[in-house]
């Protein structure tokens, strides 16, 4: 599994950022088409918990599975 965030419906609540127990997400320096900026995921602290998911009151983060390209 990993976190995927879809970035069209942030608003930069900031909620995933504060409650993510192994702090992976970060305001990148991108804007959505809202105008704020999104979170991203550090893949390598990420334990795809669900944490961020949960607390997201916009849906804008979702847990998915890994793609296998192979």
């Amino acid at each position: 599994m990993r976190v995927k965030v879809l970035s069209q419906y942030c608003k930069s609540c900031g909620y995933c950022v504060h409650y993510c127990p192994k702090k992976a997400l970060s305001f990148g320096n991108e804007r959505n088409g809202l105008g704020v900026f999104f979170p991203v995921v550090d893949e390598e602290k990420c334990i795809a918990c669900g944490i961020c998911a949960t607390v997201c009151p916009d849906a804008a983060l979702e847990l998915r599975e890994e793609e296998n390209n192979g």
